[in-house]
């Protein structure tokens, strides 16, 4: 089990909590967090990506001159792929680019992405995230406090409706609940910041 510094919203030190090696404590995989990062990246992307092929161009579908006679190349119709207008051969067709690797890889990639900021002392626990107000710029105050104004991604309760309220609107920061902690988010932000409470359902949820 690792200790880790518990602090208050002032960075001031209040206790410690001992993390659970299973989730803080693996072994990191780079390759594991690249196969899984590569997945998730896929997913995101729209696929909406499309050309016309011939059969999809308008126009006359009447043969452009007849087939014998005119000492010119045999063509069907202005919608043939070499006529400027017509139709694009082989092109990008509208696809889902998505595909889930098995849940060991996906668990295993955020128990590895957990422990590498807990290795580069990257990992900041706070006893609670309680907001007395919706108000973006206290926030800001207090993730300068405690040191991760480079950018962060905050983990608190689902029931936290006014941090989640008061951190949309910051550019460099994230919230998300322990169920919508994802590989991604973790990696894009330097800094992870857990209130107590969301360190012990993160454990829970990955099976420690």
């Amino acid at each position: 089990m690792a200790k880790t510094t518990v602090y208050n919203l002032d960075r001031e030190t209040v206790g410690e909590i001992e993390l659970d090696d299973a989730v803080f404590g693996v072994a990191v995989n780079e390759a594991l967090l690249y196969d899984v990062l590569k997945a998730q990246l896929a997913s995101k992307r729209a696929g909406t990506h499309a050309v016309k092929n011939r059969s999809a161009v308008r126009g006359s579908r009447k043969k452009i001159y007849k087939q014998k006679g005119t000492g010119r190349a045999r063509h069907g119709a202005v919608q043939a792929t070499q006529f400027v207008g017509g139709g694009v051969p082989h092109g990008p067709k509208v696809r889902d680019y998505g595909y889930r690797p098995p849940r060991k890889m996906r668990l295993g990639a955020l128990k590895s992405a957990l422990t590498l900021k807990l290795q580069e002392g990257q990992l900041t626990v706070v006893e609670d995230f309680e907001l007395d107000e919706i108000k973006t710029k206290k926030v800001a105050k207090i993730l300068d406090r405690l040191e991760v104004d480079a950018g962060a991604l905050i983990v608190a309760e689902d029931t936290n409706g006014k941090l989640r309220l008061s951190t949309r609107n910051l550019p460099s920061h994230q919230y998300l609940p322990p169920e919508g902690v994802n590989l991604y988010d973790l990696l894009r932000h330097q800094h992870l910041v857990l209130t107590k409470k969301a360190a012990i359902a993160l454990q829970n949820r990955l099976g420690a």
